[in-house]
């Protein structure tokens, strides 16, 4: 349902939607800039809808939907990188390849230590490394972190689609990082029986 209101309540309270100013009531008022019906704006959002729907299947599709796109001029600093601290430029590379289309993933300490089989504070050098020379902005979500890449350096998405690129996030979990019960369901999940007949 696209309001949660009832139409008794709609047809009583004119709304005005977005930054584009759009005045939506009961019947379009031609006298007024931007004003549509429900019945209008309704369809206008199923076309959105649809046409966002669309979309995301041709990105399924694509078969570009696994690149990523690096820029040539941060060739250098990728150098220095990998030269300077070899586990710094392996995290780095991590949070490339599980970033999602707007640069971001979401991961504790937790899960980088179990990839990379290293201690917490190796961890937080490279991390600190890579925040300092900014190939990566690190936020806070709780005990988490969301670590967006640079997206000077590289973008996992089309063209310069930077506008949202920190605002999602692709969420990576380490099932030592859960409670016991959590536990008790990963298992259950992992578990595979097989019936001799």
């Amino acid at each position: 349902m696209l309001f949660n209101m009832s139409a008794e309540e709609l047809k009583r309270k004119p709304i005005t939607v977005g930054v584009e100013g759009i005045h939506v009531t009961e019947e379009m008022n031609p006298r007024q800039a931007n004003s549509v019906s429900f019945k209008e704006r309704a369809t206008q959002l199923e076309e959105l809808e649809q046409q966002e729907k669309e979309s995301r299947e041709r990105q399924k599709r694509s078969p570009f939907r696994k690149w990523v796109q690096m820029n040539k001029d941060a060739y250098k600093a990728e150098d220095w990188l990998m030269s300077k601290s070899p586990i710094a430029y392996r995290i780095f590379k991590f949070l490339i390849n599980n970033m999602d289309s707007y640069n971001a993933v979401m991961c504790s300490q937790t899960v980088i230590q179990e990839q990379f089989d290293v201690s917490r504070p190796t961890v937080s050098r490279a991390i600190k490394l890579l925040r300092d020379k900014q190939y990566i902005d690190v936020y806070k979500s709780g005990t988490s972190n969301v670590y967006t890449v640079n997206k000077q350096i590289a973008w996992n998405s089309w063209g310069n689609n930077y506008k949202h690129g920190k605002f999602s996030a692709n969420i990576i979990i380490s099932e030592t990082e859960q409670d016991k019960e959590v536990k008790l369901k990963i298992e259950k999940h992992q578990e595979v029986t097989i019936k001799n007949e």
